[in-house]
């Protein structure tokens, strides 16, 4: 017989878990309940000129377990551009449609990467792909991807939306209003929007927040315009913050004023 004092632990995947662990962060108003995470390929990198770096990959790992165990439902999507980008393919002579292709597959291959960092790290995930590849990954189905949700498992959207001339952004858009998630959090290497790019301009200055219509007046560069339009149609806010600072996911789900919010009505403001 189970005495009330033995409830069993929190582990992401455990319905009844999940559960009382959403409740109890309910409590201390975390501020986004379900998230898509768009990481670009070149992130995963790291220090090294190519390819994945194991360490980075580590480190992303240990971030979105502390969402998951904040109670936030987490999606994510993931560039190839460590890999290959399927906008190279003309300049080398292949055709432009099976070089995306070729890139969705390198989308599929980080994706992978970063579930097994996450499952190693003790997180429960499913990876969904736009594209049938049924030995690795279960196909994209909208239904199914919100119950995994549902369950705290991080789903994890590789192969893009599986159709050419869309880029990661799109899908990432797409994919978020598909689940009905609260924000679009751009995880880069610079921590938000500025009114320069910050690399080149010592006199640039960051928004901390500023509207979708700002952004087109500015011609700031945020994601492609495509994935931009989306979210602003859907009123879907996007937040442009660093995702290699350690802590930085979990202070921006808390609340706090992490990178640059784009929403339809924010005021901008430096």
């Amino acid at each position: 017989m189970i005495r009330q004092t033995d409830q069993p632990e929190f582990q992401p995947g455990n319905d009844t878990g999940f559960e009382r662990k959403t409740k109890i962060f309910k409590e201390i108003q975390v501020k986004y309940k379900r998230i898509l995470l768009k990481l670009s390929g070149e992130s995963l990198m790291g220090e090294q000129n190519y390819g994945i770096d194991s360490n980075r990959l580590v480190e992303y790992a240990v971030e979105i377990k502390a969402a998951v165990e904040m109670g936030v439902q987490v999606a994510i999507v993931i560039g190839g551009g460590n890999i290959y980008r399927g906008m190279q393919a003309e300049s080398v002579g292949l055709d432009r449609v099976q070089g995306d292709y070729m890139g969705m597959l390198a989308t599929v291959i980080n994706s992978m990467a970063l579930q097994s960092a996450l499952e190693k790290a003790g997180v429960t995930t499913r990876l969904l792909s736009g594209i049938n590849i049924q030995q690795v990954c279960e196909p994209y189905i909208r239904r199914r991807a919100m119950r995994h949700l549902e369950k705290g498992r991080v789903v994890i959207f590789g192969a893009g939306i599986g159709s050419p001339y869309f880029t990661t952004d799109s899908a990432a858009s797409l994919r978020a209003i598909e689940i009905e998630a609260d924000v679009v959090l751009k995880g880069t290497r610079v921590d938000g929007i500025y009114t320069a790019d910050p690399e080149k301009d010592p006199l640039a200055t960051r928004y901390t927040n500023i509207t979708f219509q700002e952004v087109y007046e500015k011609e700031l560069n945020v994601m492609d315009m495509t994935a931009f339009t989306l979210c602003k149609e859907n009123n879907l806010p996007i937040i442009v913050f660093d995702m290699n600072k350690h802590g930085n996911l979990r202070l921006l789900l808390e609340g706090q004023d992490i990178g640059t919010l784009v929403s339809i009505e924010a005021a901008s403001a430096l």
